[in-house]
């Protein structure tokens, strides 16, 4: 949630997020009221806005719709909605977080420089790497293998194998699922061997 929106607005985004996943899922009131343990007509009062929402009734009422609490009061704000790209311009890498789960971060990513070469190009960290090449083709340091996942193919591998990565013959552009341990958008934690 940002700072800017207002109380107000959070508090009727919230209501109207309950009614509709409660009317989606084609439920009553007395249906959901079952399933969260309140009265219908407490529910019917939280979502008119004529109660305020406790925390405990919030928590129940996620729970019973099949939803988080933090899905419930998510921000609506521009910036959960417009995925800005964010530059590296010293390793030619652009990289775009599509999406973070729990257990996984999704990103596409657009390098342009050959992979780094060199005693402390190579790099380990806990975690798996999984992408697929959009376009152009994708050169990978594995150890001391040279591997070209050229347009449309995919690849695999434990993060804890020495590795390095960037484009071959021009800018190319992937796809990536990482684990949180193996993150390769702007991570830090990668030791030099």
């Amino acid at each position: 949630m940002t700072q800017d929106a207002s109380p107000d607005a959070l508090d009727a985004l919230v209501r109207a997020r309950i009614r509709g996943l409660r009317t989606a899922l084609g439920w009553s009131l007395d249906d959901l009221a079952a399933r969260c343990f309140l009265s219908p007509s407490t529910l019917s009062r939280i979502e008119t806005g004529h109660r305020r929402i406790g925390l405990d009734q919030l928590t129940s009422i996620a729970h019973a719709l099949g939803t988080t609490l933090d899905q419930l009061v998510e921000s609506t704000a521009d910036d959960d909605v417009v995925i800005r790209p964010r530059f590296d311009e010293a390793r030619g890498l652009t990289t775009w977080i599509l999406g973070r789960e729990p257990g996984v971060t999704v990103a596409k990513m657009r390098l342009t420089k050959p992979a780094p070469t060199g005693p402390d190009a190579l790099r380990v960290h806990p975690g798996r790497d999984w992408f697929t090449v959009l376009s152009g083709t994708f050169a990978l340091l594995l150890g001391d293998r040279r591997i070209l996942v050229e347009t449309g193919q995919a690849a695999s591998f434990s993060t804890m194998v020495p590795h390095a990565f960037g484009a071959h013959g021009g800018p190319v552009e992937i796809l990536g699922v990482f684990n949180p341990d193996g993150q390769r958008p702007g991570a830090r934690r990668s030791l030099k061997l």
